[in-house]
């Protein structure tokens, strides 16, 4: 070889090297580690009460996970948890196989066992992550918030995760079960849970709970938020109750909600307080226009209801005596899916489908083990059967007394139509709440998620348990 062309090919060598190496450091870069651990906790949320929790990380909640979108996530999971387990990933559009739905897309991993999910996380946007097979891990502690930040968001200049989350009585939650609980209703007065109510109605579905929790602490522990006068400050507000859909309320402020379940709204909102399904998550801002200290609190007619509640201050005022709003909801603007959609129009002229499905929920009689759809239980509810590309159409029918928060797996939905009326704008979500005695809500969604079998369900856990659960499957051929 002629010295000319050896020197050449070897700096073009090195050269490809040097591209090699930082393309490698370029992927590392585009690739965040985590570790979840689930392990046994005794959890005090306050004073007097200890329960045997379990918990990812020694945290409850478990850690805030957070990527830039366009990132792929590596997360060992450990389980120690002393029971089978598994982790979904609430929200997140990903193989099938990284879902986390025990008996469905996975083996449940075993006590001692480990697990790599590996996916891109997506959409953008304030998702989560929980168990997915014990009939009471997640209530025991194994959930927690999951950021995926999106370059298109403008900058806050204060940002908070807000987890909402409580502690079931002893034994209740079998109880509620069987359908044989006798614990009162608590949401608050004024609210369509209790306008829902008819006469002589007996909850036997409804949960006992003996702390209410906010990043897994009670007022007046809960760590404080502080701010400063002049800024703008976004909650990403998590709903991880088992069964209660929560009302959030900042004293002295109106809340902008911007995101629903992580997913831009077509215009932002205005609100006095959110309204949380279980399982929904709402990204709120506000402005800090005077000094002062407030307080941000979950409104219930539960006498343990202040639990739930922490302080937002400005410099200086730690220690003030914060603000605080009435427990009701008499005259308080809240959040709802018509508002957040612009308002309604007089029918819904169904879009063409390829698929369409109505689902009749019912079920959950006092002493009755059963919540249905269509009038059968999980695993011998009907499934819905696409085709990848297809448009699907699903409406739901409520036949019961209570609201019941839908989730899909591994899709993003539209909100098209409520009660018989469409909405201006469709309202892009993974969890929905269908009203109650009569109430409709159709959905409209693509089948372009990964292949495989999409759990469809009930996120109230009492309801999932007793059935209200069905799936989306893809044809082999897609």
């Amino acid at each position: 070889m002629r010295r000319s062309n050896f020197i050449r090919v070897t700096a073009g060598g090195i050269a490809a090297v040097a591209l090699t190496q930082r393309g490698a450091r370029a992927a590392a870069e585009d690739t965040v580690d985590y570790t979840l651990t689930a392990a046994p906790l005794r959890f005090r949320p306050v004073a007097g009460v200890e329960v045997r929790s379990l918990a990812y990380n020694g945290l409850l909640p478990g850690p805030v996970l957070r990527v830039r979108h366009g990132q792929r996530v590596r997360v060992t999971y450990r389980n120690r948890a002393g029971e089978p387990t598994t982790v979904h990933w609430h929200g997140m559009i990903l193989p099938n196989a990284m879902d986390g739905a025990a008996g469905i897309t996975q083996p449940a991993v075993a006590d001692g066992g480990s697990f790599l999910y590996e996916f891109t996380p997506g959409p953008p946007g304030t998702r989560w992550y929980h168990d997915h097979y014990s009939n009471d891990a997640t209530p025991r502690g194994l959930f927690g918030m999951f950021v995926v930040e999106d370059p298109s968001d403008e900058p806050a200049d204060a940002e908070f995760a807000i987890v909402l989350h409580d502690v079931p009585s002893p034994n209740s939650m079998m109880a509620a079960m069987n359908g044989t609980s006798g614990a009162p209703m608590v949401d608050p007065l004024g609210s369509p849970e209790m306008r829902a109510m008819r006469a002589g109605d007996r909850m036997g579905d409804e949960v006992g709970y003996v702390a209410h929790c906010i990043n897994g602490a009670t007022y007046p522990s809960v760590a404080p938020l502080a701010v400063k006068v002049g800024q703008r400050v976004r909650l990403r507000v998590l709903n991880a109750n088992q069964t209660q859909t929560k009302y959030l309320r900042l004293a002295g402020h109106r809340l902008r909600v911007t995101h629903a379940d992580g997913n831009p709204l077509g215009r932002p909102l205005d609100v006095d307080a959110l309204r949380i399904g279980v399982g929904e998550r709402y990204d709120a801002w506000f402005e800090v226009r005077r000094p002062g200290a407030w307080l941000l609190q979950s409104l219930s007619s539960d006498p343990l209801a202040f639990e739930q509640a922490t302080v937002v201050h400005s410099e200086g005022l730690a220690h003030a005596t914060p603000e605080a709003s009435s427990q009701a909801l008499d005259g308080v603007d809240y959040f709802t899916y018509e508002k957040a959609a612009g308002g309604t129009l007089a029918s819904l002229v169904e879009p063409a489908a390829q698929v369409r499905k109505h689902f009749v929920l019912a079920g959950g009689a006092y002493g009755s083990a059963r919540w249905t759809m269509n009038g059968q239980t999980w695993p011998d509810t009907d499934k819905i059967h696409v085709s990848r590309g297809d448009t699907v159409l699903v409406r739901f029918t409520n036949k019961t007394d209570m609201d019941h928060p839908m989730h899909l797996h591994g899709h993003t939905f539209e909100i098209v139509e409520i009660d018989g009326r469409a909405l201006r704008r469709p309202l892009a979500k993974d969890i929905a709440l269908v009203r109650a005695n009569g109430g409709t809500l159709t959905w409209r969604f693509r089948a372009n998620s990964p292949p495989g079998r999409w759990l469809l369900h009930c996120h109230n856990e009492i309801h999932m348990m007793d059935g209200m659960m069905t799936e989306v499957v893809y044809n082999e051929s897609t």
